[in-house]
């Protein structure tokens, strides 16, 4: 991976987890001014340097890395095969049984306005939504189930969503989902803006 696109996604990181520049500069071994040359690419960073990094902003350095294929350079940075998605549940705060779902990053970058992702829910799997708060923050998200059913509840109303169902809601409404069915469910997200803590 070239030093621009490793800065780019550190910084995307960095910002779904909500650090600034100063605060990541706090936990690592590094100056404010120094991670900000690796986030414009104009720096190179050590692997031992990448290893705090990483830790503080809590994922896998090969998270970083990702499989790039393809016969022409724009096919390998903006293309990604079905095989070479990459976790994104391993990321958030929450582990994939508290949410009920797992999710792979079907975008080629966390760069930019929005980004796409795929999520699987289990048979039987999430919490029920009746009594629970729900997820609210800032921004918007889109959805299509493509597989299964899935209950999702917005505020206190509880709505069944089959395969070809589509939803689009700002994400201050308190929001949860389950699959309640003994079958796999999948949906396909669009969210805006970046966030990856759940």
């Amino acid at each position: 991976m070239d030093s621009r696109r490793l800065g780019n996604e550190i910084r995307e990181v960095r910002k779904a987890r909500g650090l600034t520049l100063n605060a990541l500069s706090d936990v690592v071994d590094c100056s404010t001014a120094y991670l900000s040359r690796i986030e414009r690419g104009t720096a190179r960073v050590s692997v031992s340097l990448l290893n705090q990094i990483s830790d503080a902003l809590a994922v896998n350095p090969s998270w970083f890395f990702p499989t790039q294929v393809g016969d022409g350079p724009l096919e390998r940075r903006h293309v990604v095969r079905a095989e070479h998605r990459r976790a994104l549940s391993g990321m958030y705060t929450r582990t994939e049984e508290e949410l009920g779902f797992a999710d792979e990053l079907l975008s080629s970058t966390l760069s930019g306005q929005c980004y796409l992702i795929l999520s699987r829910f289990p048979p039987g799997s999430g919490s029920p939504p009746d009594g629970l708060e729900g997820y609210r923050f800032e921004g918007e998200q889109h959805a299509i189930v493509l597989t299964g059913e899935v209950e999702l509840r917005l505020e206190g109303e509880v709505i069944v969503l089959n395969a070809g169902d589509s939803f689009s809601y700002p994400s201050m409404i308190a929001h949860r989902f389950r699959n309640r069915t003994d079958q796999e469910a999948t949906m396909v997200w669009a969210m805006s803006p970046v966030r990856i803590s759940w």
